[in-house]
Parts: C-alpha cells; structure tokens; sequence
C-alpha cells in the first residue's frame, strides 16, 4: 500500500514534469531558455532535468511544510512553489525525500541534484541558476490564469487537457 506521502511526491513529480512542456506552448520560450542553459555553460538536456527535478523538490517542500495531504495538493498556489524554488535553500529541499523511488530516472536525477547540492562553488551558482529559471516557469503559468492565482491543480488539469503523458 502507498503511504499518502509518497502519493504526494508522485505528485509533485507529475507536476514538474508537465511544466516545461506547459510553458513551451510558446516554442519560443523553449529556445530562450536552451539559450540561457548554454550561456551559464550547462547542458541543456541536464539542465531541463535538473529544473524538472528542482520542481519536484520545490512542491515536495511546501507541500511538507503545509502537511498537506495528496488531496490538499491540488489547492497548492504555484507562486507558493516559485518562492521556495528560491527561498529555500538547496539542502532544504532534500529534506523528507522519499525512502524509496517507484522511478529509477527519478532517483537519479535527486542523486545529480544531491550532487550539485555539495559539490561546491560553480554547481551551487548553477543550481541558483536553475532555481531562477524554475521560478520563471512557474510564474509565467501562474500569470496565464485569466481570473485568480493559479494552483497546481490548475497546472495539472491543463496538462491533462494537452495530452501530457502522466
């Protein structure tokens, strides 16, 4: 049986799967971002799993810090994710990790993230980086809601709605 706080991390990992994809409806931001990723010297193909990985991280956080349950996520504000994707330090977001990993992909890419984590100077400048580029994507969908703030649910509904693989 799955505990709810693993349901609440296969979550926030669906979630920062479909965000890149969501915000890459405009091609051109995709381009722009591949564009920042190679300026700050990272590999784009790492660099977009490192920001995916830096979501889950993020939602898992908050979602923690709130202690809410997998049926409480939807309400979740996206902006509350953007301000831990920077206000949190990166430590901080690999606390209550799961003890193990239902994806083999996703474990390792919070082992690479671990890795940036403590590996000194030029990944910790990186890792700020991504974090900015996270917060910018998740902003960016947030103010795509016409009427109110924009909750993961929100994020999670219109992936559904595009055909995004869960």
């Amino acid at each position: 049986m799955t505990s709810d706080h693993d349901m609440v991390w296969r979550r926030c990992a669906y979630l920062a799967s479909v965000l890149l994809p969501l915000v890459d409806q405009e091609p051109w931001r995709r381009s722009r971002r591949h564009e920042r990723l190679r300026g700050w010297e990272i590999d784009t193909a790492v660099g977009e799993r490192l920001i995916e990985v830096f979501g889950v991280l993020a939602a898992h956080a908050v979602a923690l810090d709130a202690s809410l349950s997998v049926a409480e996520f939807d309400g979740l504000p996206l902006l509350a994710v953007a301000d831990a994707a920077t206000g949190k330090r990166d430590f901080e977001l690999l606390a209550g990790l799961p003890d193990t990993f239902v994806d083999a992909r996703e474990e390792q890419a919070v082992k690479l993230f671990r890795l940036y984590v403590y590996a000194g100077h030029r990944s910790g400048l990186q890792l700020h980086q991504l974090s900015t580029e996270l917060r910018y994507v998740l902003v960016v969908l947030a103010e795509r809601a016409p009427i109110r703030s924009r909750t993961c649910g929100d994020v999670l509904r219109r992936a559904a709605e595009a055909g995004l693989p869960r």
